[in-house]
């Protein structure tokens, strides 16, 4: 069966966190990522704070977006089916000054070894695990004008790692529905490469038999989704049109993320993957590059409880 060459790399994850400023204040003054956007989440009738962070320009694979549920009270369930850790690319050099760092912010590491690439494991405040891999050759540009030299900065997304208990569907849906990348192995866990391969497109699976089942709602401490950035729309269409002709049928139609169009499958990993499309504006299409992330931006579909919702969500985080 012909393998599926629509999917590129990933394109953004998106996590469940705690409060609006812990979050800002990991990614941007201890991770040094940029602000970029601060809009709130579409779906449901509850707005909650959606915020999106990376490199100067946004540019897919650099992406991390949050939303802070401390204020909904909703705590997630950690176990199988859920992506249970981010794992970000830094140059190899860099390993020691992210050590350093990290430790003077009061964030605790542990070095590691996984797939011949050192990393360091950490966790953000809400508890969800970050990686900082050591990766040569990755040309993605930094964050130039933030704490961290731009020598050191981020690179962006490197691996993901779902936690699963059984691997056979898992794996089938990624060699033959999403990516039919090399699969490879160390101990408990299996890579699997999309597109191109290398950093930034990157699944683990962690072969987990006797973890429990995971919640998948909006909940704090928990990774929401992955998305994996497709083409164009056509071709969105063509990896929607293939999911269910293979028989994922749980798969969404195309949304509008403001941003990006988006299509939604929840995967037999247990985890919830996206197709995304970026539009040609991309974080400018409602703000210009020297305001990117600063002044909260209303979705549409919010716009006529604009007042309701800024009292609901309370104040933005600040610098």
């Amino acid at each position: 069966m012909a393998k599926n060459p629509h999917i590129r790399r990933h394109h953004h994850i998106t996590l469940n966190v705690g409060t609006p400023q812990e979050d800002y204040d990991f990614h941007t003054k201890v991770l040094g990522l940029k602000s970029l956007k601060k809009t709130a989440l579409y779906d449901g009738g509850e707005p909650i704070f959606h915020f999106y962070y990376g490199n100067d320009r946004g540019d897919e694979s650099t992406l991390i977006t949050c939303f802070p549920m401390r204020q909904s009270g909703r705590k997630a369930r950690l176990g199988s089916g859920q992506i249970s850790r981010l794992s970000l690319s830094v140059p190899p050099t860099s390993l020691g000054y992210w050590e350093q760092r990290l430790k003077a912010h009061g964030v605790p590491v542990r070095v590691s070894e996984r797939f011949g690439e050192r990393r360091l494991e950490l966790a953000h405040p809400c508890g969800i695990a970050y990686e900082l891999v050591a990766v040569s050759g990755d040309v993605r540009e930094p964050h130039t004008r933030g704490p961290v030299p731009t020598e050191h900065g981020i690179r962006g997304t490197h691996g993901i790692t779902v936690s699963v208990r059984e691997l056979d569907d898992a794996e089938e849906f990624l060699s033959d529905a999403w990516t039919g990348g090399a699969r490879r192995t160390d101990g408990l866990f299996a890579r699997y490469e999309v597109g191109e391969g290398g950093t930034g497109t990157i699944v683990e699976l962690h072969h987990q038999p006797a973890l429990p089942q995971g919640s998948w709602t909006y909940g704090e401490g928990s990774v929401h989704h992955c998305a994996f950035q497709v083409k164009d729309l056509e071709v969105q269409k063509d990896v929607k049109f293939r999911l269910e002709g293979l028989g994922f049928t749980d798969v969404s139609e195309s949304k509008d993320r403001g941003y990006f169009q988006s299509v939604y499958v929840r995967t037999p990993l247990g985890a919830l993957f996206e197709a995304a499309v970026s539009k040609p504006e991309g974080f400018l299409i409602d703000e210009p590059y020297e305001k990117l992330g600063t002044a909260l931006q209303i979705p549409p579909v919010f716009m006529s409880r604009k007042k309701e919702i800024l009292e609901h969500l309370g104040p933005l985080p600040v610098d």
